[in-house]
């Protein structure tokens, strides 16, 4: 059986879902949000980070899709989800999520992951995540991303 490009997940995801989106393919690295901001020609804030926690006391992953201007509190994210967390490695992340740090997407994950949305993403009218690669992104209205993914809205932002 032949491989599955995460991109190309990601693609398919887009698609089953209705969304008009499409991964588009840069030829400058979107790793970072003030890159990927950079190569799409929108404000930092406008850029979903993809930040994969892990619950040590269950091994269990967490999704937070975060506004690129924003940090997010870990004391705020351990009340929401009622344990503490870490940050995920990059083995993890890639076991739980089918995909390596820098190209998380919110859509197209190999497994089903618990998944948030920081309030500050709403405050955008369109918004740019990672399609599967460091250097892919797809445009969608939060709206949008909150009804593909099921997320719940929270305020884990720090103050």
């Amino acid at each position: 059986m032949a491989k599955v490009r995460s991109v190309d997940r990601v693609a398919a995801a887009l698609d089953d879902l209705g969304l008009g989106a499409r991964a588009r393919e840069l030829p400058e690295s979107t790793r970072t949000a003030a890159e990927a901001a950079a190569a799409v020609g929108c404000e930092v804030g406008q850029i979903v980070k993809s930040l994969v926690f892990r619950l040590p006391e269950t091994d269990e992953a967490v999704l937070v899709l975060a506004s690129g201007s924003t940090r997010v509190d870990v004391g705020r994210l351990e009340s929401v989800v009622g344990s503490p967390v870490e940050q995920g490695s990059g083995a993890f992340v890639r076991e739980r999520t089918g995909f390596a740090i820098g190209g998380v997407a919110p859509v197209g994950l190999t497994a089903p992951v618990r998944t948030f949305v920081e309030r500050g993403v709403l405050a955008w009218p369109r918004v740019w995540a990672a399609a599967g690669s460091p250097r892919t992104v797809f445009d969608a209205t939060p709206d949008e991303l909150l009804a593909a993914t099921g997320a719940s809205v929270v305020d884990v932002a720090e103050p």
